[in-house]
């Protein structure tokens, strides 16, 4: 292996755009998988039944991967609180699934919308994602070579989960993060803190919950 192999960085994947935030799909796996405790099992069995109500068998085969690939970034009391979690803490832990699936997501939620909401320029536009895609293509090849057919389906696919996530207004407004304690808790507790995922004061990511 050669110096430049050697120091090449890890390939994002990009593979979110199947589907949007998954809440709706959450609702449907997570008792196959409470009862099975294995993803493996969980995602033969709903594309077997097609659980998930897809169209073709090839929808069905790509919407239960994803979801499961999403549902598994989750530990075990994370997808068990899935099961009593109002609609808000779902769509909030389905973001923070989807930000530990992809890096991607989890860095652009990092760096630009929490830091715009910290540096007081709380609006998000397709013009910051761009600009963030074109930045880490200097360190990532494979977003040099997205064509822009892909660059608009990946970023409306991400606008779409800020919104369903209750981060981003219609009008593109970045709103403050309103979790619930059971939430703030549980990823708080992680290190880093999984806060750091939501437009949230610095205090609210240093020190938890209060």
């Amino acid at each position: 292996m050669n110096d430049v192999q050697a120091t090449a960085p890890w390939r994002y994947a990009l593979s979110f755009t199947t589907g949007a935030l998954l809440a709706r799909e959450a609702d449907l796996l997570v008792p196959v998988y409470l009862g099975r405790r294995d993803w493996g099992q969980t995602r033969e069995q709903a594309e077997q039944e097609n659980l998930l109500q897809a169209r073709t068998q090839e929808s069905r085969r790509r919407l239960t991967r994803e979801a499961v690939q999403r549902l598994s970034a989750l530990d075990d009391s994370e997808i068990e609180f899935l099961t009593v979690a109002t609609s808000s803490e779902r769509a909030s832990l389905m973001w923070v699934a989807a930000c530990r699936r992809f890096e991607f997501i989890g860095e652009f939620a990092e760096e630009v919308v929490r830091e715009r909401f910290l540096l007081l320029t709380p609006t998000l536009g397709y013009g910051e994602f761009d600009s963030f895609v074109h930045g880490k293509a200097l360190w990532h090849e494979e977003l040099a070579k997205l064509s822009e057919s892909t660059l608009q389906r990946l970023r409306s696919t991400v606008f779409r989960m800020l919104r369903d996530a209750e981060i981003l207004s219609k009008s593109g407004e970045i709103l403050s993060a309103v979790l619930s304690e059971r939430v703030t808790a549980m990823l708080s507790a992680r290190t880093p803190s999984d806060l750091r995922f939501f437009p949230l004061p610095v205090s609210a990511t240093v020190d938890g919950p209060r």
